[in-house]
């Protein structure tokens, strides 16, 4: 048995940045620029879009899997904006599909603008990014994102299939997220491992890298709902209320006996808008182990990362992707 990797050192964002800081700030500028347009409208919610900006994580990951093999070029660069553009466009969209009216404590295009606008927006971003890989003559690059948001859309689509009956198992669930959240930060590893220079073998030890990194980002997700991050006050339960089935809750379905599993899928189906079935729910699926399970599952997708990584030469950008898979299993939010 392979011993588990000794956990990375906390790092602040700050530190995590520090290698590429300079090449964030002039990724940031052309990122602007290309969000663009000469349409008045397209303009007015690209510069929504711009100013209400996350934490920019996945570009962190690409340009930082680019610094991990010499200093970023013009590719990195391309890289990274191909990525956020392509990223942006999925969440336009998802917020569509899902008729969400909010996104980040904003409100969300469809909720400004209506879907019809939103659907177009997220049409035209996908549209930039192509480009953008076709004008540098980046197929490469242009392969690795596109075959990234086709699992993307496959395991929505698959979610979609299998929540239905509320029965699937934990292989479908890894399966599901493997393609639905890992794929796109797999994407940012590799395409900035080739990038800066990286060689096949290596672009895929970045690319697994990627995928297990994206799959304890997912699980620490399905963790908020039940309260389970640091600093966190009541259960949300807004998962169980969608009628998503997260690892604590699937782990806890097949750990319960009949009669139990009987009333939590009716919850799930039937009762979702009772904040008190949901909030028992989510006790029973704390007493069934849930919670303790998906953290373990998260830690083991963190080692498995870590133990990728750690077949490349320590530098400073491998010591920040460290710092950054730390960050996706102990952040508050």
């Amino acid at each position: 048995m392979i011993a588990a990797p000794v956990a990375p050192v906390p790092l602040s964002m700050a530190e995590i940045r520090r290698p590429v800081a300079a090449e964030m700030d002039l990724f940031e500028l052309r990122f602007r620029e290309a969000m663009r347009s000469k349409v008045p409208l397209l303009d007015r919610v690209m510069h929504y879009i711009v100013q209400r900006k996350g934490k920019q994580m996945r570009p962190l990951f690409t340009l930082l899997s680019a610094r991990q093999f010499g200093p970023v070029n013009e590719a990195g660069y391309t890289a990274a904006s191909l990525i956020e553009l392509l990223h942006t466009a999925t969440l336009v969209h998802d917020d569509v599909v899902d008729e969400s009216h909010m996104r980040r404590g904003f409100f969300s295009i469809n909720a400004l603008w209506k879907n019809k606008v939103a659907v177009l927006v997220g049409d035209y971003l996908l549209s930039k990014g192509l480009l953008l890989a076709v004008e540098h003559e980046q197929f490469e690059l242009l392969r690795i994102v596109s075959t990234a948001v086709r699992e993307m859309s496959e395991g929505e689509l698959l979610q979609m299939e299998k929540a239905r009956g509320l029965n699937f198992s934990e292989e479908v669930y890894f399966e599901i997220i493997r393609k639905k959240t890992a794929s796109l930060i797999a994407a940012c590893c590799a395409s900035g491992a080739f990038a800066g220079g990286g060689q096949p073998a290596q672009v895929d030890v970045m690319r697994r890298f990627g995928t297990h990194a994206g799959i304890a980002f997912q699980i620490k997700d399905d963790l908020f709902d039940y309260g389970a991050g640091k600093n966190l006050g009541k259960p949300t339960g807004i998962d169980i209320k969608e009628g998503k089935l997260t690892l604590p809750l699937i782990h806890a379905l097949r750990s319960v006996d009949a009669q139990d599993r009987q009333w939590m899928v009716r919850v799930v189906k039937h009762e979702s808008g009772n904040n008190k079935a949901v909030a028992r729910l989510v006790e029973k699926v704390v007493e069934a182990g849930g919670i303790s399970h998906a953290r373990q599952c998260m830690y083991a997708e963190r080692d498995l990362a870590l133990n990728e990584l750690r077949q490349l030469p320590p530098t400073d950008a491998r010591h920040a992707l460290e710092g950054l898979l730390e960050m996706t299993v102990e952040r508050s939010k």
